[in-house]
């Protein structure tokens, strides 16, 4: 009889698949069966493949609202605009009108605080095109004026924290990038010894144990031209506790700024030395 065509292709199919199965089950079984001497060994199981975990390429792309491209430029602005830069100051450096070596002299930038020496921190408001010089309020000069200082190589550092201080509202509000963090009343200086506006930073965190400084001081890089008669408590600035907290929200101070010890807990952790102080009419 002849064979079709398909009857031979299955005969060959048949032929190579038994063909690979006999080996295959020769080694099934010689694995199975116990290794007696002379005999070959037994192979070696194969081993598994475990897949690893997905490399990060081949994730899924991530879901939610895209990137509003205007939206991060204003907040990079705010950033920007908000952010504070301070600059160590190793040693009484001179302030010049202009940023340039050999412009002329306005003052210093001393490298210690007023009564206490500590290190100062300036508050540089400004810088050059350049980035070697920063514009300062001097501090403890009266009138009050800036001058540029040279930052090159100078340890800087940044804070996001601003203290407003409204002598009308007798309030001080703080800030991180632009934004309130909390509100509290104060005591400002009384008529006859106003308060002085202008801008300033912290230069000194003392601690006391009570009395007209209440438990705790901010030091600013502020003087006080308007002392009362009689005063013999210096004249530098000062954000500080009270032995009189009635007084808070009035005008009553020698010009110093008078907070409750609620409002001094909230603020220690975030005045650092250099942290800006703004105080308006």
């Amino acid at each position: 009889m002849r064979r079709g065509p398909h009857l031979s292709r299955l005969a060959t199919v048949l032929t190579v698949g038994l063909a690979l199965l006999t080996p295959m089950a020769a080694n099934i079984a010689g694995a199975a069966a116990a290794v007696t001497p002379g005999s070959a060994p037994a192979l070696a199981p194969i081993p598994e493949f475990v897949a690893s975990a997905p490399r990060h390429g081949f994730h899924a792309p991530a879901s939610g609202p895209r990137p509003n491209p205007p939206e991060i430029a204003r907040r990079a602005a705010r950033v920007a605009r908000f952010t504070n830069l301070l600059a160590g100051v190793p040693n009484t450096l001179p302030a010049l009108a202009r940023p340039e070596a050999g412009a002329r002299r306005v003052g210093v930038v001393p490298a210690g605080s007023k009564y206490y020496g500590f290190p100062i921190v300036a508050w540089v408001e400004d810088t050059s095109a350049d980035g070697r010089w920063g514009l300062v309020e001097l501090p403890y000069t009266w009138p009050r004026r800036q001058g540029w200082i040279r930052i090159a190589g100078l340890r800087r550092t940044t804070t996001k924290i601003r203290v407003d201080v409204d002598l009308s509202e007798h309030l001080v509000t703080v800030t991180r990038l632009g934004e309130v963090r909390f509100r509290a009343p104060a005591a400002t200086g009384r008529p006859s010894s106003p308060t002085p506006v202008g801008r300033y930073f912290v230069t000194d965190r003392v601690a006391f144990s009570g009395g007209a400084y209440g438990t705790y001081a901010f030091g600013i890089s502020g003087i006080q031209p308007f002392l009362p008669p009689g005063w013999t408590g210096g004249n530098q600035l000062a954000i500080h506790g009270t032995n009189q907290p009635s007084t808070i929200g009035t005008s009553a101070s020698a010009g110093c700024v008078r907070v409750s010890e609620d409002t001094l807990s909230r603020l220690k952790p975030l005045l650092a030395y250099g942290t800006p102080v703004i105080i308006h009419p």
